[in-house]
Parts: structure tokens; C-alpha cells; sequence
């Protein structure tokens, strides 16, 4: 990944002449500042509940590179301190994502009905007559799923909203507060230079990331019908997710050491495993409602259909994915270059 002088390429950002101190410190407060006007903005929103959202999704997205920063470099940092805002940061991050998931999720699966049961102008007879079928349950279904994801979002608002007005909380923001001006770094990083320490700690975060990634049945995503994608299990999902964890924790090291710098390559690979969560996520919520008691058999058939749906965009991402980590894979990615 080299480049030329000011790419803003890893290794080519101009930080290398400070100190591992400077550097770190400089993004902590950064993030930290971004934090604390996130939540300045989420209070003045009032009952605009657009503005709400978006000051949420900044807060969500300063407290995950926070706490990326202090997991990634925890050896240049305070560690009972460090570790002790991490889950912290974690906690409120995990509060505040649950609505817009939720709101999310129910607009997903409700796409996925409409166009599952809108056939196209030059479909055969026997695709006609499954549609007819489908669309039998669709309109239950699609109230169902409403009322259950609505009732989630609702759950899941006052949750955030519990959380915020909470003691844990103000404790939270009041740590973000003294990180905003004060990193708790150790006293060896303001003498160690920025390209010997982070870069190295980087890599390490993308070696963990390959790691991963090699475990991942990478071979069997990339053929048609993978059986692997449609089984609805969670412990098959789970080393999916991981991965997608592992490319944030690489792409914000990266945010670090050369700011204004996003692999593009890694951008894509995180972006076709969150379409994974997604589709994941909808499926088990498609999976959850059929088992609701007492629905039509039409209703539950609908759900099935809406489910097997979703499980085949697991599939395509794990093939997307895929194709996409080759070709970062071949081109290096790695930090001191």
C-alpha cells in the first residue's frame, strides 16, 4: 500500500516525526470531542426524532472508534482505566444501535415482501401460481412482522432513552470528558516515535482479522446454493460476525496512524458483512414470527419464503465478501509498507 509523500496512505500521513503520544492522544481526543457534541446535539434535538437519530448515530460512532483505539493499542495505554471505559463505551454503543436496528430490520423485511410478491410481466404460469400462494399470507405477514419489529423499536427507544438519563451513563460521558483533554496513555509512548510503535500494533489487528478470515469456509461461499449460508444456525453466523468486528478494528487502526485514509478494499469488506448481519438478523426475525401461536398456515408459509429470502442474501454476501477479500488479500494490506 505505498504511496507518494501526503497520500495519506499508512506510512505516508507525516505523523511519523512525532511520538506514539502525540499521535494516539491527538485521535482520542478527536473521537472524544465528537462524542461530547454528538450528545450535545441528541439533547437539543428535542422531539425532532430525525435529528435524535443522527446525533445517535454520531455518538454510536465516536464511542466504537474510542473504544477500537483503546482495544487496538492497549499496550500504550492506562489498562485498568483503558479496559474499564471499553465496556462501558461498549454498553452504550450496544443501547443506542438496538432502535435504528430495529426501525432497520422491519424495513428490510418489508422490502423483501413486496418485491417477493410482485411477479414480473413475463413470469410463466407456475411461478404465477406460486406467487398467488404467497401473496395469500404476505399482508399478515407483513402486519405481524410490523407489530413485533414495532413493538421491538418502541422497547428499544425507551431502553436508549432509560440509558441516557442513567448514573452509568453521566459516568460514562464524565471518563469521555477527561479523555477529551487527558489520554490515559503510559509514560513510555511520548518517548517512543509513531512509526515504531503503532504501525506495528496495526498490523497485529489486521493479523487478526486473516486469522479469522482463513477460518471462514471462504471456498464453499463462493459456489452457488451454498448449504452452509441457507442453514439458519447462529453458531455458522457467528465466526461471520467476528470478522466483521475484525475489519472495523483494522480500518480504525488505519484511521489512527493515517488520517483521512480508508482502505478501499476493507471498506467493502466491511460493508458485505454488515449486509450479512443484516440479512441474518431479518431472517431470524422472519424465523422468530412464524413460531408465532395460532397464525394461518398462509401466514406462516409467507413467513418461510420471507426467510429462505433472507438466508440467500447471506449467501450473496458471503460470496461478495469473499471476492472482496481476495483482492485485498493479493494486494498486500499490510501497514509499513
Amino acid at each position: 500500500m505505498g504511496g507518494a509523500a501526503g497520500s495519506g496512505e499508512p506510512g505516508e500521513s507525516g505523523a511519523d516525526a512525532r511520538t506514539a503520544g502525540e499521535v494516539l492522544a491527538g485521535y482520542l481526543h478527536r473521537q472524544s470531542a465528537d462524542f461530547l457534541r454528538s450528545l450535545r446535539l441528541h439533547r437539543e434535538s428535542g422531539s425532532d426524532a430525525q435529528g435524535a437519530g443522527e446525533a445517535a448515530a454520531l455518538l454510536r460512532s465516536a464511542a466504537r472508534r474510542i473504544s477500537a483505539t483503546l482495544y487496538t493499542f492497549q499496550p500504550l495505554t492506562d489498562e485498568a482505566w483503558a479496559d474499564q471505559l471499553r465496556a462501558e463505551l461498549g454498553w452504550l454503543a450496544g443501547a443506542l444501535a438496538r432502535e435504528h436496528a430495529c426501525a432497520a430490520r422491519r424495513d428490510r423485511l418489508m422490502a423483501a415482501l413486496q418485491r417477493l410478491t410482485t411477479p414480473p410481466a413475463n413470469a410463466p404460469a407456475a411461478d404465477l401460481d406460486a406467487e398467488s400462494a404467497l401473496s395469500a399470507g404476505a399482508a399478515r405477514a407483513g402486519a405481524l412482522l410490523d407489530r413485533q419489529l414495532t413493538l421491538a423499536r418502541t422497547r428499544a427507544h425507551s431502553a436508549a432513552l432509560q440509558a441516557l438519563g442513567s448514573s452509568r451513563f453521566h459516568a460514562v460521558a464524565d471518563s469521555v470528558a477527561v479523555l477529551a483533554s487527558e489520554a490515559p496513555l503510559t509514560h513510555a509512548t511520548a518517548d517512543v516515535p509513531a512509526a515504531e510503535a503503532l504501525p506495528q500494533l496495526a498490523e497485529q489487528a489486521h493479523r487478526r482479522l486473516t486469522e479469522a478470515v482463513t477460518a471462514l469456509p471462504l471456498s464453499r461461499a463462493g459456489h452457488p446454493y451454498n448449504a452452509d449460508a441457507l442453514a439458519a444456525d447462529h453458531r455458522q453466523d457467528a465466526p461471520w460476525h467476528q470478522a466483521r468486528m475484525l475489519v472495523r478494528l483494522s480500518r480504525y487502526a488505519q484511521e489512527v496512524i493515517a488520517p483521512g485514509y480508508d482502505d478501499p478494499r476493507l471498506a467493502d469488506a466491511g460493508r458485505a458483512l454488515e449486509r450479512h448481519r443484516d440479512a441474518a438478523e431479518a431472517a431470524a426475525a422472519a424465523s422468530a414470527a412464524a413460531r408465532t401461536p395460532r397464525i394461518a398456515p398462509a401466514t406462516a408459509y409467507a413467513l418461510g419464503v420471507l426467510h429462505a429470502d433472507q438466508r440467500h442474501e447471506v449467501e450473496a454476501a458471503r460470496f461478495t465478501f469473499g471476492r472482496v477479500w481476495l483482492s485485498h488479500a493479493r494486494g498486500g494490506g499490510r501497514y509499513d509498507r
